[in-house]
């Protein structure tokens, strides 16, 4: 009987139920006054009727915390456990014919000042339980006293209260937590995906440098080539001239040993102007002083470096926010913040 007892004891109240009793979707059971009262302190902005709540909303089981969902008749629209009231009923039956009621009378807690006393009264003055020799002769006699049973059910109603505020303090704060839960997970999604986006733009941003690089070291290479071709060309022309004149001055040898007059002056006068024509070199292009030089094509990157090293977010309104309402606003406009443009302006 005594673990059945247990069984029929509202998690509320901490007594055994009063009828109606109403069970939930979890198949736990409460009062149906325990389960409005757990109801309003979980929804206390609901509108009330006569002092209940009839509309829809919802509250957790006080036993394992499941969410119970209302329809419009509140508390009213849950199902009787007219099971749990037979039992309850019977146990009351049978505890009446076969429990004897002294019993319970040894749990009456004795005075401490006056052992042979009983607590039978309350001092309301100090806010304990004392006992009647107390009141009379004792620490008491001057404060004001009630019985026990009018300060017992004042105080039950009261802890009754205090539970069901405490049932819905604990549903908030745990709704409160589950809304922090999904701020982190949402910020660090955030953060992927704008460390995404950043990336890519930096990558757009090495791409258009390494184009720039290609496209002004093709400038050089094509004068380069131009100038090398040129010189070479040259090179080729004074080689050509430099063997016609080797030839002519070994023609010139050879008709300096010739013994002949005749034959000599014969061949002296076109060899000498052979010769006269090989010695002049006026007809050769000649290479323009600082031909060789490459240095119009300097770079300054010093107004680029200066741009680059002045990347950084754009400031826009969250900034703003930060700095003079705190980071709780902040939070709540942080991800509708324009994408920030990485590229410095055009020049």
């Amino acid at each position: 009987m005594d673990n059945l007892e247990k069984q029929l004891i509202c998690p509320i109240c901490l007594e055994m139920f009063t009828k109606p009793v109403v069970i939930l979707p979890c198949q736990h059971n409460l009062c149906r006054k325990c389960a409005s009262d757990v109801f309003q302190a979980s929804n206390p902005y609901l509108p009330t009727r006569s002092g209940s709540l009839t509309s829809g909303g919802r509250f957790r089981c006080p036993s394992c915390r499941h969410e119970v969902v209302l329809d419009r008749h509140g508390v009213y629209g849950l199902q009787r456990n007219l099971l749990v009231e037979n039992i309850i009923d019977m146990f009351k039956q049978e505890s009446n014919s076969s429990k004897p009621a002294p019993e319970r009378k040894e749990e009456t807690p004795m005075c401490d000042v006056h052992e042979d006393e009983k607590i039978n009264i309350y001092c309301v003055t100090h806010g304990v339980p004392t006992c009647s020799m107390c009141k009379v002769f004792g620490a008491h006699k001057d404060c004001e006293v009630a019985p026990l049973s009018s300060i017992y059910q004042t105080k039950k109603t009261e802890l009754s209260d205090g539970i069901a505020m405490m049932v819905g303090n604990n549903d908030r704060m745990q709704g409160i937590i589950s809304q922090l839960e999904e701020a982190c997970r949402a910020i660090e999604e955030n953060s992927r995906r704008q460390k995404t986006l950043v990336c890519e733009k930096f990558d757009k941003l090495y791409s258009i440098l390494e184009e720039k690089k290609r496209e002004m070291s093709q400038k050089v290479t094509d004068e380069q080539e131009e100038k090398v071709n040129y010189i070479r060309g040259l090179t080729r022309k004074y080689g050509d001239h430099l063997e016609e004149s080797c030839k002519i001055l070994e023609m010139g040898i050879q008709t300096m040993e010739e013994p002949e007059m005749a034959l000599f002056l014969q061949n002296t006068k076109p060899l000498l102007k052979k010769i006269e024509e090989a010695s002049s070199a006026a007809h050769l292009d000649k290479v323009e002083r600082g031909y060789e030089s490459m240095d119009r094509y300097k770079v300054n990157f010093k107004k680029e470096g200066k741009a680059l090293r002045s990347i950084d977010f754009i400031q826009g309104e969250g900034t703003e926010i930060m700095k003079e309402k705190g980071p709780r606003l902040f939070l709540e406009v942080l991800f509708q913040l324009p994408l920030p443009n990485l590229l410095p302006p055009s020049r």
